[in-house]
């Protein structure tokens, strides 16, 4: 049946090497389009923080004490020193949803299934995982066995 392990015939060392260099080339580039995408979110969400901390510490007059016109008119030390906690305790809250946004557009991208395994450079075979791409993620849904727990609002 179609559940069943076929052996898989090695590949030449030649072979193996080309495949390896393929492999670990597609992994990198997943790996950074992961990395640009959790940095692009974390940038985004993480904005508020760092405009925030950004100008509580350039007004400050014992940090970079500027000299531009909003920090003599609007900003003193004591309001300086508010916008820096504000932005340190604003900081948690918006690591947790930048986090929890890549999270799920990593997972709805299906960006951790691109990496492909070393054995396929080692055994011949398909480089890439079309049969788990295919799958629809209700196709691997676990019934559910708990308490039925309704909320209403």
């Amino acid at each position: 049946g179609p559940g069943r392990l076929l052996p898989r015939e090695p590949r030449s060392t030649w072979c193996c090497w080309a495949w390896a260099l393929a492999i670990v080339t597609m992994n990198f580039l997943v790996f950074f389009i992961n990395l640009l995408l959790l940095l692009v979110i974390f940038t985004v969400v993480l904005l508020p923080t760092i405009v925030v901390v950004y100008f509580g510490f350039q007004c400050h007059s014992r940090v970079l004490h500027s000299t531009a016109r909003y920090c003599k008119t609007v900003l003193d030390d004591n309001s300086s020193s508010a916008l820096i906690i504000l932005g340190f305790v604003i900081m948690s809250p918006l690591i947790v949803v930048a986090m929890a946004t890549y999270c799920s557009l990593a997972r709805r991208l299906r960006l951790f299934m691109c990496f492909q395994p070393w054995s396929r450079a080692v055994y011949k075979g398909r480089l890439l995982c079309s049969e788990q791409l295919s799958v629809q993620p209700w196709q691997h849904a676990v019934p559910h066995t708990g308490p039925n727990i309704r909320v209403y609002t």
